[in-house]
């Protein structure tokens, strides 16, 4: 009987110890992602906060701190840059995002960002257009683009 007791705890500690390994991966797979806020060079704009960011994104601003409009570009509803980017900024899945908009759009106050399928036409866009904001992972980013704000936890 003892031993089947301390076979059957060796399996748990074994299973728990496998969970946490697992859940260890998935965490570093999660942050390998980096998440950069660009703009266009010319657009005269060196660092944007948070603050700023989120309120553009959000439809509270569509101005740079600058006072010239502001066109933010988001990545496709089914991205993880998107969700990645809403959590980590506005606290919001994209459940939360949906009916954020929703409710907007219903009032007529605003509409939600131009969403585009990925990080390449989101760079190109913001690389064509002074007004243009958007984000995407650092590792896509290149000089046509300026980074604004690195998305840290």
């Amino acid at each position: 009987m003892t031993s089947t007791v301390s076979s059957l705890k060796q399996k748990r500690m074994l299973l728990r110890l496998l969970l946490v390994f697992v859940a260890l991966l998935m965490t570093q797979e999660v942050h390998a992602q980096t998440l950069v806020v660009i703009v266009n060079p010319t657009l005269g704009v060196q660092h944007l906060s948070r603050r700023e960011v989120l309120d553009i994104f959000l439809g509270r601003f569509r101005t740079f701190p600058s006072g010239t409009s502001a066109l933010p570009i988001d990545l496709d509803v089914s991205s993880t840059a998107r969700r990645e980017f809403y959590l980590l900024l506005a606290h919001k899945d994209t459940a939360d995002m949906s009916s954020y908009w929703a409710r907007l759009t219903f009032t007529g106050k605003i509409s939600p960002p131009f969403a585009v399928s990925d990080a390449s036409q989101a760079i190109d866009l913001v690389a064509n257009n002074r007004n243009a904001i958007a984000y995407v992972d650092r590792a896509a980013v290149d000089d046509r683009v300026r980074i604004a704000l690195e998305v840290t936890p």
